[in-house]
């Protein structure tokens, strides 16, 4: 009588079962032993196995996935997360809607940028108050992105199977920090000017790429309007796809890999929609 021994479900990147994870096998098999490695497996993930059918189509679906299976009662509660992700969305979506608002009255050239920036205090309607919600926000979001990784640091919550989804975070983080640098710099009043003066001959330190990066960014030698209409079109249009980007990515993975403060999807229950 053949006595079969059930064998423990793993999702990709669980590490290698002890018959495959040898030298001999992965000079015979390479894709094979890449494909039970970490890295493939935070990367690339597939549907939870113990959903019912009809919660893998939400799971699986990139638009569907918006919607979660189940949510943890411990996600519920403020104090396991504080909102941060959803509060860094809402500034974004703030961000957007005031700097659409503002490109209407702006210039990206020397010196009528300079100009623009003081007429939306005074000969714009509703100027004012676009220019400091825009300001406040882009402050706030820098706090807050910064405090929610600390967070997902803190408790945990990198790690696996969410190693994907912290660097597509890091990406987020850079790309806000990148944005509130060059939005500081577009009134390209003496704090722009000594600002991109600081950063730019930083970055002209960079090993053998600096000084060819530095003059890219500036469009020249000197800092002038190529520079503005450089920092204007990366701040109005590069990062702003970018993040938009690693935001729907993440979000994604947020659903895909499961909840941080809840169980993992291969071991997630079908009970209820709030139950551990």
């Amino acid at each position: 009588m053949k006595v079969e021994i059930p064998t423990e479900e793993r999702l990709p990147g669980e590490g290698p079962t002890p018959a495959r994870g040898n030298l001999l096998q992965a000079l015979i098999r390479p894709g094979e032993v890449f494909r039970d490695s970490e890295l493939y497996g935070s990367v690339v993930r597939r549907p939870p196995t113990k959903l019912p059918g009809r919660a893998t189509t939400p799971n699986v679906n990139f638009f569907f996935h918006v919607y979660p299976v189940r949510v943890p009662k411990k996600v519920l509660s403020f104090r396991s997360t504080g909102r941060l992700g959803f509060i860094s969305a809402v500034l974004l979506a703030i961000l957007t809607v005031t700097g659409a608002y503002l490109m209407f009255f702006y210039r990206p050239t020397s010196p009528d940028a300079f100009f623009d920036m003081k007429d939306l205090g005074s000969a714009v309607t509703f100027g004012q108050l676009m220019r400091n919600a825009h300001r406040w926000s882009a402050q706030l979001m820098v706090v807050v992105v910064a405090v929610h990784m600390i967070r997902v640091f803190v408790s945990g919550a990198y790690k696996a199977p969410r190693q994907f989804n912290w660097v597509v975070g890091m990406g987020l983080f850079l790309a806000t920090l990148a944005l509130s640098f060059t939005g500081y710099l577009l009134p390209w009043d003496q704090l722009a000017y000594w600002a991109v003066t600081v950063g730019t001959n930083i970055a002209g330190f960079a090993p053998f790429v600096g000084e060819k990066f530095r003059q890219a960014i500036l469009g020249g030698v000197d800092i002038g309007s190529p520079a503005l209409v450089r920092f204007y079109v990366l701040h109005i249009y590069v990062l702003p796809a970018l993040a938009f980007i690693l935001l729907g990515v993440h979000l994604w993975r947020v659903r895909k890999d499961g909840f941080a403060a809840g169980d993992r999807p291969s071991t997630v229950s079908s009970q209820g929609p709030h139950d551990d």
